[in-house]
């Protein structure tokens, strides 16, 4: 699928918070309980994305003037890559990870690092990601994946 990416605004905020709920609700609740995704969800509420798009380097993916996938990066860690459900496998996540990984280079990051869901693990692992270790919030299972860059 042909998509154009570009840094996110502040209006994309809302737009934002609706792809991750849409995944979290949609993709993501095959792997978590009801009540780790109301809690993740919290943190991405339209004012709480705003929040975060004042500290993060974030990217959207659109579909004419949709948006339909997000992913950010936070120093060197990449954090929110999610999709809508209805426009997953189409190569938008990894369209979104080929310009994190971009950015990460421009500034000079040599390991970028993803706190990644149970969903996404072999996504990141086709990315060349290797898992480092477990961390646990809760019930919620998070493997984080370093990858060296060239």
């Amino acid at each position: 699928m042909d998509c154009v990416i570009r840094p996110a605004c502040l209006s994309d905020a809302e737009g934002i918070s609706r792809i991750i709920f849409a995944a979290l609700r949609d993709t993501n609740a095959k792997d978590y309980s009801e009540a780790v995704i109301a809690r993740v969800e919290r943190s991405f509420s339209p004012a709480a994305v705003s929040e975060l798009l004042t500290r993060r380097q974030v990217f959207v993916a659109l579909d004419q003037d949709t948006i339909v996938g997000t992913a950010s990066l936070d120093d060197r860690v990449v954090r929110t890559v999610f999709v809508d459900p209805k426009f997953q496998r189409y190569g938008i996540g990894k369209a979104l990870m080929a310009r994190i990984e971009k950015a990460a280079l421009e500034k000079g990051i040599a390991v970028l690092a993803v706190p990644s869901s149970v969903t996404a693990e072999p996504f990141y692992a086709k990315l060349g990601f290797i898992s480092v270790r477990d961390s646990y919030h809760g019930e919620e299972r998070t493997i984080v994946m370093e990858r060296p860059l060239s």
